[in-house]
């Protein structure tokens, strides 16, 4: 056979993976555009659901919640920010599918039962990360900022202690970008364990390695909370606690997982460890 008609044959499976590529591409994009235009049908019911921490805390305030549009088209752009990122959390099952049906076929048995798992558990995490920067940091993150207003005139005080008024008349596009930054953040913060325990289970990452870590896991995890959260000691110390809370059940999920691995390669008679020859008689 010839050089030629071997790079032939070999020319042909690439071709087929390419085109599987572009099926599951055009799948995934399908899926993403009618998510994307269901979602700037309702963004006005979206963007009301997303004010609500800021609604709230103003209200504990005596304020009245309103968000104001500084530029003329303002507007347009806050329905598109929120159609396209709330299109791509709607279709992110569809587009985890299609990642799934490209990579099966080149995967054994044990490596599909091994891989799913994980592709199931990564947008449960970040919508767990979400929620938890939902339903509790940004309540006291915009409390924190809300709390530098000041009133003006005090009638009971006098004329002397009269002082300019610093009050909240919020952007719309900029309240938005916020909360996202926000929410997107403690999503990812929340792929932790799913990262490290995949990692673990390729073999990458062992539980004693990252225990052995823990004091520079401690540094970068103060990092991300300084930058992640606003300047107050509460919402940094709630982030720092959940995400090395999460760094702690990492190490214990890939603990378990050499555990199995040691077991299983312990009964097939490959494993070879420390203790390999310990139960080896010593030769004369």
């Amino acid at each position: 056979m010839s050089s030629q008609d071997q790079i032939d044959e070999s020319a042909a499976p690439l071709i087929e993976h390419l085109a599987e590529l572009r099926t599951r591409i055009l799948y995934a994009l399908g899926a993403f555009i009618a998510a994307m235009v269901l979602c700037y049908l309702v963004w006005n019911p979206i963007f009301n659901f997303l004010t609500q921490p800021i609604c709230h805390a103003l209200a504990d305030r005596g304020q009245q919640c309103g968000l104001y549009l500084i530029k003329l088209q303002e507007g347009f752009f806050v329905a598109i920010n929120i159609s396209f990122l709330g299109g791509f959390a709607l279709s992110f099952p569809v587009i985890g599918y299609q990642l799934w049906r490209f990579v099966a076929p080149g995967l054994y048995r044990s490596e599909k039962q091994a891989f799913l798992p994980f592709l199931i558990a990564s947008p449960i995490m970040f919508f767990a990360g979400a929620a938890f920067a939902y339903y509790v940091i940004l309540p006291m993150a915009f409390a924190f900022f809300l709390g530098f207003q000041q009133g003006g005139l005090d009638p009971a005080a006098g004329a002397a202690n009269e002082m300019a008024a610093i009050g909240f008349q919020g952007s719309v596009q900029e309240y938005l970008s916020l909360t996202m930054k926000f929410v997107m953040a403690f999503g990812i913060c929340f792929q932790l364990p799913v990262l490290l325990t995949l990692m673990g289970k390729a073999g990458l990452v062992s539980a004693k390695g990252l225990a052995n870590m823990r004091k520079y896991a401690v540094v970068v995890i103060l990092i991300v909370a300084a930058v992640a959260t606003p300047p107050d000691v509460v919402s940094q110390v709630i982030l720092f606690s959940v995400v090395y809370g999460l760094y702690e059940i990492s190490i214990q999920l890939v603990a378990r997982i050499e555990k199995t691995r040691e077991a299983r390669m312990r009964a097939e008679g490959t494993w070879v460890g420390d203790d390999a020859d310990e139960d080896e008689e010593p030769k004369a």
